[in-house]
């Protein structure tokens, strides 16, 4: 059943709404929206008639948000956000083809989707991929993706899943950082500098704790992605926990030298998930069954 038309105000208005507070003046939403302040004032006017309450305080010749206009706006955006994404998509999508937009996890996204990807698109000619990086799940219901690589455990209950590979995990460092500080034992480790990957708070711990070691104290350097804990690591600011798959072309060439042990499995693993709360297109369908192909058992199921 269609909601009542009263509580469906025009596109115009909430626009205008929704720029008043971002932009703070209905000069500068008239400018944005290409309309006269009078027509800005008209449709707010509308707006607050039409749903019957305050959204807008009125001081002077100045406008800012009630309370209930604040609200009010947080909801309305994402779904104003949707509209101009699905006119977006529409117009990048040929007629007929499919197209899946993807949320990736920036470094496993270069270095382990992308160089796979021509083969999809040979195989595949009919669908487009759009890649956006994404450090967090998306929200899906707000957020404009079909699906998303995701770095966790599979207990996602609005979610579909398809394991793509588990993440080992080997300590390195720069080359002359381990000849001033050699490392003969495990505990000798705690003599250089951790650096730490905000995604993964519990890596260096769960290393430590399997080698009988307690995590120092103090303060220590954090990053928020694994190429910028790698650039950390070549320029010698101390000892990364990477990923096997990250780590190895470096180790290869001796930019970084393993510094105690080999690569040891890690909690969690990458996955491809995508909502349940709508079914998939055709053009994600294919992509998922690809890529059960390319993951580690070659032959996962999702779920």
């Amino acid at each position: 059943m269609l909601p009542p038309r009263r509580l469906m105000p025009s596109l115009t208005a909430l626009r205008a709404l929704d720029a008043l507070a971002r932009l703070g003046s209905a000069t500068a939403v008239a400018e944005e929206l290409s309309l006269t302040q009078s027509a800005v004032s008209r449709q707010l006017q509308a707006l607050e008639h039409q749903l019957g309450a305050q959204l807008i305080a009125r001081k002077g010749r100045g406008m800012v948000l009630t309370q209930t206009g604040q609200d009010y706006v947080a909801q309305i955006r994402p779904a104003l956000a949707q509209i101009s994404q699905a006119g977006l998509r529409l117009q990048m999508q040929p007629s007929g083809a499919g197209t899946v937009s993807l949320a990736i996890l920036p470094t496993f996204g270069m270095r382990w989707l992308v160089p796979r990807l021509p083969e999809f698109t040979r195989r595949h000619p009919e669908v487009t991929i759009n890649l956006s990086t994404c450090l967090t799940l998306p929200d899906f219901a707000t957020a404009p993706f079909d699906a998303a690589i995701y770095f966790g455990t599979p207990e996602l209950p609005d979610c579909h899943s398809l394991q793509l590979r588990r993440e080992s995990v080997r300590p390195v460092c720069a080359p002359d950082m381990l000849q001033r500080l050699p490392v003969t034992q495990p505990a000798d480790i705690l003599k250089l500098p951790l650096l730490h990957i905000q995604t993964r708070p519990y890596a260096w711990p769960e290393w430590l704790a399997r080698h009988g070691l307690a995590p120092p104290a103090g303060s220590a350097m954090v990053f928020d992605q694994f190429s910028t804990i790698t650039q950390a690591a070549l320029h010698g600011l101390g000892a990364a926990l990477l990923p096997q798959y990250l780590a190895e072309q470096d180790i290869a060439t001796g930019r970084l030298v393993p510094v105690w042990g080999g690569a040891v499995q890690a909690r969690g693993a990458y996955h491809l998930v995508w909502p349940r709360m709508r079914p998939p297109s055709p053009a994600l369908l294919a992509l998922r069954d690809w890529l059960a192909t390319q993951s580690e058992d070659g032959d996962s199921l999702p779920r």
